[in-house]
């Protein structure tokens, strides 16, 4: 008799192998999202609210982390694939990166209470603004992996996906000018501050562009797929 797993994962990779991919993709950016209102929170130091902002960053990124290590447990090493298995494996840890480093940037907030210095807010904004678009990019071209396999990774959803490639990048650089402002206005002002805080704002910054970094190599592992 023939039996049929029943597990969702075995489903999602019976319809594609990038679905399982792209669900968790979408955990990654839903953990992302939170960070525009837990820094909202602690703008109005609302710490009530930013501790549980900071408890559903953490739990979506256990959900991702479960969604990984079950596509790891279930890919079919008999699975006919159209990118090498290898990288379809770091595909899902570049992604997961960008779910680790928010959980990062949420404990700092949860264990230790900051305040944002005014002269930080403006740049503070602009970088988490320049945050969210690049990862609102990297969902989107996680979404068009279908598509890609639909016309075997050719013509013009190719040419797509490679512009899309291209915009995470130009974001990507222009963050790392966000980035240096942001450094600048923290060093201008260190005198306002405790030593101590200081250093957690140097962590906190470069947390936050890592996430352009990480979401850059995102777009990479996409156009190591179009270039094989």
């Amino acid at each position: 008799m023939d039996i049929k797993s029943t597990t969702p994962f075995s489903n999602l990779f019976r319809t594609s192998p990038f679905k399982p991919v792209q669900q968790h993709m979408r955990t990654v950016f839903s953990c992302i999202c939170l960070l525009p209102p837990l820094v909202d929170a602690l703008y109005r130091k609302d710490y009530g609210q930013l501790q549980d902002f900071a408890a559903d960053i953490i739990r979506l990124e256990s959900e991702a982390d479960e969604i990984k290590h079950e596509f790891r447990l279930n890919m079919p090493n008999t699975l006919l694939l159209p990118v090498d298995r290898k990288d379809l494996l770091s595909l899902i840890s570049d992604q997961d990166s960008l779910a680790d480093t928010t959980e990062e940037i949420a404990k700092i907030l949860l264990y230790r209470d900051m305040e944002v210095p005014d002269a930080l807010k403006d740049i503070l904004d602009e970088l988490l603004e320049a945050t969210m678009n690049i990862s609102v990019a990297t969902k989107d071209m996680i979404e068009q992996l279908d598509e890609l396999l639909q016309v075997g990774f050719r013509g013009r959803e190719n040419e797509k996906v490679t512009r899309m490639i291209i915009g995470v990048r130009s974001t990507e650089h222009d963050i790392d000018g966000i980035m240096s402002r942001t450094r600048r206005t923290l060093f201008e002002h260190e005198k306002d501050l405790d030593p101590v805080t200081i250093i957690f704002w140097y962590k906190l910054i470069e947390l936050l562009g890592s996430i352009s970094d990480q979401a850059e190599n995102v777009g990479d592992r996409l156009l190591l797929f179009l270039s094989k």
